[in-house]
């Protein structure tokens, strides 16, 4: 039973920074990508950011020098966020591809608002 367990969601005024945190359990398997995706109230899921076993990463065209995925070893994700928008807030879910499979977070949330 793959588990990932998040954390570092919180409420944050507009131009701040957050760092959420994801770990990866319950599998043998080394996660081929893990990443980002949030979800705003009426809209659907998005990617926000990824990153491959081998350290590519990619992002959405909205967080593109805002936002940094990284990693510290094959089952631990970072998501650092700064100068956060208003329009960041959303529930931020980590997730981890291994072989066929997508495994999911339980989500944290995310509130940017003076």
């Amino acid at each position: 039973q793959v588990q990932l367990v998040e954390s570092g969601g919180g409420l944050v005024q507009p131009g701040g920074s957050l760092r959420l945190s994801c770990a990866a359990s319950g599998s043998i398997f080394r996660p081929d990508v893990m990443g980002w995706y949030r979800q705003a109230p009426g809209k659907e899921r998005e990617l926000v950011a990824r990153v491959t076993s081998i350290g590519f990463t990619n992002y959405a065209d909205s967080v593109k020098g805002r936002f940094t995925i990284s990693k510290n070893n094959a089952r631990t994700v970072y998501l650092q966020m700064n100068s956060l928008k208003p329009e960041d807030t959303a529930v931020y879910y980590c997730s981890a591809d291994i072989a066929v499979n997508r495994y999911w977070g339980q989500g944290t949330q995310v509130t940017v608002s003076s």
